[in-house]
């Protein structure tokens, strides 16, 4: 005998590439099973995307917000796959990364960053380090391990390399993609590798060059999309059902009625559904879903203000210092106000149209966000002053693209995978059917959300139709 069941909707709230994931595969699913449902994605801005957002100006393919990925477990490569843009992903040409410190730039040890072997030789040949750093460095391959489960990053690479490494490698590091305050930032939700490393292996150095570590999982790039990472939100905005996706919409509040969820929004009438992904950030989950006590008594989570500044100049003959670098990040103890630089077109070969250069540069960090409340013209100039200081550049932009980010960047800080863990259960508990996703609970990067809004999505339908979904 079949059983017919009754048709169920689930709501996505909130259109960054983690919500956009979720609410692609449980269409895919639903269709592929046959089910009964119904998906609506509700954003509270014009457009989707979230922080992913390009611009395609004369040839030139300008991020305003992130630029790429590191794809570890390759989670967008097979979201591309599934949507059929496999072949229009790119990897990053080769260059070098260096460090501002001081008036200097000093080239960084490139595994440090991508996950490969860093061998002692690795510091005691870099001129970011003074001898008496590198040496307090290689005390790692005797130090003892802690058996804290959580710490400061901060405390965490001081306690292993020593405070120079800190300031000159670590930090620089850290601001320039995480906009983070390392002495508060949790090292267990940051860089669980690393602190499984030092479980496993004591010291670091060693652990990082076992082939059994947490770095056995190394890539050697960059990704992106040819014609920008918005390409991405583009084709799975192309996939769904366009009379059920909301833009403009905002959720004021979710509530029980009856066994079902009520969203009230602010421009329409309120809507009943079954279950709900909410993907929104956590300070704006606590508003909507007021009446869960512990949402209450947690902190507001901190997020970082950030800006992208990018500028476009006509190549010249001038000889320009560190011709063959890709990226630099800058220390606090530096004479500069951006974060990180980005020389575009080094690092990729499909940015710009030939005879320029592009640069992006980051500005803002926890407890430097005002530089990003100046003018695009204050902005403009403070960011073309560090370029002729640290790289010799010369001449003024074609143009300039200023992008802020207001706290945009969420900081986990010490303690937050407990946290968010007695969160969802207690949230489970009162709302069964609400799951609660994104970048404010288990990764920012690009490849978490797109991790969470899969498994999101399969969980969900698995829940709602009684494990007649087999995920894949």
């Amino acid at each position: 005998m079949r059983v017919t069941l009754g048709r169920k909707k689930v709501a996505v709230i909130g259109g960054g590439i983690t919500g956009l994931t979720a609410a692609y595969y449980m269409q895919r699913l639903a269709n592929e099973h046959n089910l009964p449902l119904d998906i609506i994605l509700i954003e509270s801005t014009l457009r989707l995307g979230g922080k992913i957002h390009t611009l395609r100006k004369d040839g030139f393919i300008i991020e305003r917000g992130p630029e790429s990925f590191l794809d570890y477990s390759n989670d967008v490569r097979n979201l591309a796959r599934d949507l059929g843009i496999e072949d229009q992903l790119v990897r990053n040409n080769d260059g070098k990364t260096y460090v501002a410190v001081g008036n200097g730039l000093y080239p960084i040890p490139t595994n440090f960053i991508l996950g490969g072997p860093l061998g002692v030789s690795t510091f005691l040949t870099s001129g970011l380090i003074s001898i008496s750093g590198k040496l307090r460095a290689a005390g790692d391959l005797v130090l003892p391990k802690s058996d804290s489960a959580d710490e400061p990053i901060g405390d965490f690479f001081r306690r292993r390399f020593g405070k120079e490494v800190v300031e000159n490698l670590v930090e620089p590091l850290l601001a320039g993609t995480f906009a983070g305050d390392i002495d508060h930032l949790s090292i267990q939700a940051m860089f669980p590798h690393f602190h499984e490393l030092e479980k496993r292996h004591r010291s670091l150095i060693l652990g990082m060059g076992k082939s059994d570590s947490s770095f056995g999982r190394k890539i050697d790039s960059y990704q992106t999309f040819q014609n920008g990472l918005e390409t991405l939100i583009e084709t799975i905005e192309s996939k769904l059902e366009t009379k059920n996706v909301f833009k403009g919409v905002k959720v004021e509040k979710i509530e029980k009625e009856q066994d079902q969820l009520k969203i009230t929004l602010n421009n329409i009438s309120p809507i009943k559904c079954d279950a709900v992904i909410l993907t929104t950030p956590f300070n704006t989950v606590k508003e909507i879903v007021s009446d869960v006590n512990l949402l209450n008594e947690l902190p507001n989570m901190k997020y970082a203000t950030i800006a992208t500044v990018t500028m476009a100049f006509k190549q010249d003959q001038k000889q320009m210092d560190k011709k063959d670098a890709m990226t630099f990040y800058v220390s606090r103890n530096s004479d500069y106000a951006i974060t990180t630089c980005t020389w575009c077109n080094h690092k990729w070969s499909n940015v710009v149209p030939e005879g320029y250069d592009l640069f992006r540069a980051y500005i803002g960090r926890v407890g430097d966000e005002a530089i990003v409340e100046l003018s695009d013209t204050a902005i403009e100039k403070t960011v073309l002053d560090d370029l002729r200081k640290s790289i010799g550049l010369t001449g003024t932009p074609e143009f300039t693209v200023v992008s802020r980010w207001k706290e945009s960047m969420p900081q986990y800080e010490v303690g937050h995978e407990t946290r968010m863990e007695t969160l969802k259960n207690k949230l489970h508990e009162q709302y069964p059917n609400i799951s609660l996703v994104g970048s404010s609970y288990e990764g920012i990067s690009i490849p978490d959300c797109v991790a969470q809004g899969r498994k999101s999505a399969e969980e969900m339908l698995e829940n709602i139709f009684k494990n007649q979904v087999q995920p894949n």
